[in-house]
């Protein structure tokens, strides 16, 4: 583990994401399988894919959100985090001026209610997972 993305190479699909996750230590492996595994349940017609090193998922027409593992935490970021209520706490660096996310240093830090209701909302936005108007 680093400070940065993973060498994980890009490709869709839900195989690439699950060897991704089991590629991760513990405990971000777990983590990243609580994520993954609360997306599953909470989104139907749910997409996967490695990109930049990270596990993203979406929905419709758009990736909404990644989830990666980084030393000491997952992040878990939207990329129109500024425009989900309430607006996630972190601001990831390098990842855009809209995006918003969490850092997970246990699986016990997921707030599977909040992070639901935020996959929700993630995905009916136009071009991130909402059709296109």
């Amino acid at each position: 583990m680093t400070g940065r993305a993973s060498s994980a190479k890009a490709r869709d699909g839900d195989e690439p994401v699950f060897a991704y996750i089991r590629s991760l230590p513990q405990p971000q492996r777990g983590i990243a399988e609580s994520v993954d595994a609360l997306a599953a349940r909470t989104l139907p017609d749910l997409k996967r894919s490695v990109k930049w090193g990270m596990a993203w998922y979406g929905v419709g027409d758009g990736w909404c959100f990644s989830c990666g593992g980084f030393i000491g935490h997952v992040k878990l970021t939207f990329g129109r985090g500024t425009s989900l209520q309430p607006v996630p706490p972190v601001k990831p660096i390098g990842m855009g001026k809209d995006s918003r996310g969490v850092d997970l240093a246990s699986v016990e830090e997921l707030d599977e209610r909040q992070v639901a209701a935020w996959m929700q909302q993630a995905t009916a936005i136009p071009g991130f997972g909402g059709k296109k108007r």
